[in-house]
């Protein structure tokens, strides 16, 4: 077996190109991996210690890039898609017109990852948190800006008129307090979003929900990875 076949092999694996990329995936210097290219036969100890180096390397690249903050506390100033149904959590253009760099850079950035979210309320009280998993966090974000959500998410508030009325005291003119249909775009004021590691996602949401399910507006209570269950082997009658 020649060492240049097996950092072939490895490349194609990991999808990277270059020596410098796969030395960094492998935790090993480009100088290695060059010296395995020369090498005319590699022996099992050499193959176990590339191996050992690769899983320690793995291990300490999950660590240092499992969570990655994008933005936290962020003001949203609620910008109407182009169709006017929705809501957006920001535009990205300046007062001039012209794209503004911080609002398309952070756009771009939470169009290009996935992770987790929390929306807070004008207090900086958390009252909604959710993943990005299949979508991306821009997408997702703003779906559950403007997602219904029936019983769960309501207020109690009175409906005064707007047009222009004479005011009527209570004794005149009952006004009745009922439950009111309001959406995150209604009471949300800032949000922060994360990058986080696919693997990861799901056991921090739930982590995130299941710590603050007395204040969150969230529907479900999320849940940790369920055991697999063993299967009993049923007993033949004898």
């Amino acid at each position: 077996m020649k060492g240049r076949g097996i950092i072939s092999t490895l490349k194609k694996k990991f999808k990277v190109k270059n020596d410098q990329v796969l030395a960094n995936r492998l935790g090993v210097t480009a100088q290695a991996i060059r010296n395995w290219n020369n090498r005319s036969t590699v022996t099992e100890r050499q193959i176990a210690g590339l191996v050992y180096s690769a899983s320690r390397a793995g291990a300490s690249n999950l660590q240092a890039n499992a969570i990655r903050p994008l933005v936290e506390f962020f003001p949203i100033e609620r910008s109407a898609s182009r169709q006017g149904a929705n809501y957006k959590l920001f535009g990205i253009n300046a007062d001039d017109g012209s794209k503004h760099p911080y609002l398309e850079g952070l756009q771009n950035e939470l169009k290009n990852n996935h992770g987790l979210y929390v929306f807070f309320d004008s207090r900086g009280q958390a009252i909604y948190t959710g993943k990005a998993q299949r979508q991306s966090l821009w997408k997702e974000m703003n779906l559950a800006f403007n997602r219904k959500r029936g019983e769960v998410q309501k207020i109690k508030r009175v409906n005064h008129p707007t047009r222009k009325l004479i005011y009527r005291s209570s004794d005149e003119k009952s006004r009745q307090i009922y439950s009111y249909e309001i959406l995150l775009h209604d009471v949300a004021t800032y949000f922060s979003a994360y990058q986080v590691a696919d693997s990861l996602i799901n056991k921090m949401e739930a982590m995130l929900v299941r710590s603050f399910a007395n204040d969150l507006l969230n529907k479900k209570m999320e849940k940790f990875g369920q055991q697999k269950k063993k299967k009993k082997k049923s007993k033949k009658p004898t």
